[in-house]
């Protein structure tokens, strides 16, 4: 059975109508940039969240950006990220000017480890920005209890989280601010680049709205230093007509991550994902680990299999980063995922037939020695 790692054709297939009047929609309405497909798309996603304001910007980085120049952090400043996730996040730090501050996960979850910020902190942190990985948010309780007496900023990257809880609140809406991407790929995804920012903060959002347009709030009347980085209302309109189905997606992804989790449960040295009490992940990725991925790779991919690693090269292990100074050993945790990660395929169009397949592909090559 040929079990693909990703295939985004179903879902336009069971949204065929919906996507197609949506393209017509903004297609006839002859306004392709900042109408009213953004704005409503904006409330109705802001809704979904639980914040009161969102901002449709060009893709996910760019919403991390903006977020940080708006916020002022610049050259001199530090902000903590994530030793191990992908390179966008750092990037987002980077592009201001700032230095990203590695910190080390948590080895049962893989999101940033809070018992490990305190010694990272500075008087130039600025802000801390973790990622909610594969589907899971980070424990935002504890960092929102060390950063807030602090007054340092909190930025969630929720590009992997749509619909995901931490206790009773959602990504997007945990910290002080979130980018978020709607890449194809993710839980909800528009049909190219695509992102957002989501917060409470009237005067950031303000600020991050005219960021987008060339730092412009009266056209030729530049304020700022600002980006074109503006969510089209070709992909807002999509994503309007996908985001009504993304909690059934989400219950299927859950759904079919539990069948990994009984049929993986005690096969070989897999270390199978976990989920604290809090978290109600929605299993963006089904991330294994293993000493072997390699051979499992190579093994499930002869079976028709389709797997990702997520990610193969830590951030600070990165040619972009070679001048910084970081060398291998200096983050073990982030550099041993990085060796033993596997995400095997799930997504809400996957069949049960299928996980049934993979599981039965894992077993065989457990078993064999």
């Amino acid at each position: 059975m040929k079990v693909p790692i990703l295939d985004l054709k179903p879902a336009y297939d069971e949204l065929r109508a919906d996507l197609d009047a949506a393209y017509h929609r903004v297609m006839e309405s002859g306004w392709l940039l900042l109408g009213h497909e953004l704005e409503a798309f904006e409330a109705e996603y802001a809704a979904s969240v639980g914040t009161k304001y969102c901002i449709g910007v060009a893709n996910g980085l760019e919403a991390m950006q903006l977020v940080l120049m708006a916020r002022g952090v610049g050259p001199g400043d530090e902000v903590i990220v994530p030793s191990h996730g992908y390179i966008a996040t750092w990037l987002a730090v980077s592009h201001t000017g700032a230095r990203p501050v590695p910190c080390e996960p948590d080895p049962t979850t893989y999101n940033l480890d809070p018992a490990r910020l305190e010694p990272l902190l500075t008087p130039r942190t600025k802000a801390i920005l973790p990622i909610h990985l594969y589907g899971q948010t980070a424990d935002m309780n504890a960092i929102n209890g060390i950063a807030r007496p602090r007054g340092i900023f909190v930025l969630e990257d929720a590009a992997q989280s749509h619909g995901a809880l931490c206790g009773g609140g959602a990504a997007g809406s945990l910290g002080d601010a979130a980018g978020v991407s709607f890449y194809p790929s993710k839980n909800l995804g528009a049909l190219a680049d695509a992102g957002a920012v989501t917060t409470g903060d009237a005067a950031l959002a303000d600020k991050v709205r005219h960021l987008r347009n060339y730092g412009s709030k009266v056209r030729y009347h530049n304020e700022y230093l600002g980006l074109n980085s503006r969510l089209s209302e070709l992909q807002a309109a999509f994503l309007r007509a996908k985001l009504p189905k993304l909690a059934a997606w989400n219950a299927r992804r859950v759904c079919l991550a539990q069948r990994y989790l009984d049929q993986l449960a005690g096969v070989g040295d897999l270390v199978l994902p976990r989920a604290p009490s809090w978290a109600t992940p929605v299993w963006h990725l089904f991330v294994v680990r293993t000493k072997q991925r390699d051979a499992l790779q190579k093994h499930l991919a002869a079976a028709g299999i389709g797997t990702g690693v997520h990610y193969p090269i830590p951030p600070h292990l990165a040619p972009a980063y070679a001048g910084a100074g970081w060398r291998r050993g200096d983050f073990p945790l982030a550099e041993q995922f990085a060796d033993e990660v596997l995400s095997l395929p799930i997504g809400p169009h996957h069949q049960p037939e299928q996980i049934d397949a993979v599981c039965h592909s894992l077993r065989s090559f457990f078993q064999s020695g």
